[in-house]
């Protein structure tokens, strides 16, 4: 059919943009559909930032709190850790208000593991400022290599044992009060309570439970570390607490399979430790544990000047001869073989020493130089002439 006025055509043209026009529509909508969700998924991001970070409101106190309370931060806590933990204990309002606050403040991730006394119902801004001043952290306990249960005086001076360092450990004030637990309540648990029941490892309870005197009885068993003790506690959960974390260091240190090559027990082996480390320097630990064994093996009195001192709490190097005289099972100038108990806390380094010591056949030595090292003999007129050269040297 003709077409000359072009009517077929338009009407054709108008059939093609209709066609074209739907994909169009479609894209539209497929656009829309994507914003909407990219717009969702940015709104629960910004909702997540805001939980972690405290933006938006959050519940916060004010005013000067109420009342003061001992917190725990472990080892590995995060600051939302800490914040959630303080939110618990009804220090802060809400774990946002301490992190809001922490934000500003990068002390917060130095925050140590152990003990701070806070006050409950404070603002987020006031429990930060608490936690990072180091007047807050209670409950830190030092215990060197050497350490004894009593003190030691030497003089006018007088160096802190075990005891006297767990007392004050265990002192702070909350709420106006003391929470200190005097030495004599602490001394009246180690000598009374069941060792057992106290966490002492098993192969040390019947050697301990031995003891010449009750006192003596947790010598050794407590490692030279850094404890951590709660404030308020009693003296039995302090001693709980510590024994059980040194009983964790010593089976880190591999006991009582260390003794296992040895010849002797663990606790007789933890002895010896003890006196490795009172008797010399860290470089001479394993000649001083090859003295040890050698006259042991020989039937000889080890004659340790240590042992004598341990009993008078008195530090010098030599011991007087009315010392040496006194009879006492911790007189080995008198009495043959190891001492009843240990000495003293005990390094790692003593210990696998006293293990495993240095190969020699040493029986005698003596502090021969001004450092603390010793000079070490066979025979006694070898040992004689270190005894000579430790007086020339002023370190005898």
């Amino acid at each position: 059919m003709s077409d000359d006025l072009g009517l077929f055509e338009e009407q054709e043209r108008r059939g093609k943009g209709s066609q074209e026009g739907k994909p169009d529509r479609k894209r539209v909508k497929l656009a829309v559909f994507g914003l909407v969700f990219v717009l969702l998924i940015a709104g629960g991001v910004w909702y997540g930032l805001g939980q972690l970070a405290g933006i938006g409101d959050y519940d916060d106190f004010s005013g000067p709190g109420e009342t003061d309370i001992v917190v725990e931060v472990k080892g590995g806590d995060s600051t939302a850790t800490i914040a959630n933990r303080l939110k618990d204990d009804g220090v802060v309002a809400s774990a946002k208000a301490f992190i809001a606050a922490a934000e500003s403040e990068s002390k917060v991730r130095s925050v140590q593991p152990g003990y701070y006394v806070m006050r409950t119902k404070v603002s987020g801004q006031d429990a930060v400022a608490k936690i990072i001043n180091p007047a807050s952290r209670v409950g830190n306990l030092q215990i060197r290599a050497g350490t004894q249960f009593d003190d030691i005086t030497n003089g006018n001076n007088v160096t802190p044992g075990i005891l006297s360092l767990l007392s004050k450990a265990s002192c702070t004030q909350l709420n106006g009060k003391s929470t200190c637990v005097p030495v004599e309540e602490l001394r009246k648990v180690s000598e009374t309570a069941d060792l057992a029941a106290l966490g002492v490892p098993d192969w040390a309870v019947p050697d301990a439970s031995r003891a010449p005197e009750a006192k003596r009885r947790l010598e050794g068993l407590i490692m030279p570390d850094v404890y951590e003790v709660r404030p308020g506690s009693t003296a039995e959960e302090l001693w709980k607490k510590i024994i059980a974390d040194s009983s964790a260091r010593l089976q880190s240190f591999g006991m009582p399979n260390l003794a296992a090559n040895s010849g002797f027990t663990p606790y007789q082996v933890l002895i010896m430790g003890s006196l490795v480390q009172r008797e010399a320097i860290a470089s001479d630990f394993g000649k001083v544990a090859r003295v040890t064994y050698n006259r042991l093996a020989q039937g000889m009195q080890l004659e340790y000047d240590s042992t004598v001192n341990y009993v008078l709490d008195r530090p010098t190097i030599t011991t007087k001869s009315e010392d040496r005289e006194k009879v006492g099972p911790y007189n080995t100038y008198k009495v043959t073989g190891l001492p009843p108990t240990p000495i003293a806390a005990v390094s790692r380094e003593a210990l696998e020493a006293a293990a495993n010591p240095a190969p020699g056949t040493w029986l005698f030595f003596v502090r021969c130089q001004k450092d603390g090292t010793s000079c070490f003999a066979d025979t006694l007129p070898q040992h004689n002439a270190n005894v000579k050269l430790a007086q020339d040297n002023d370190a005898y």
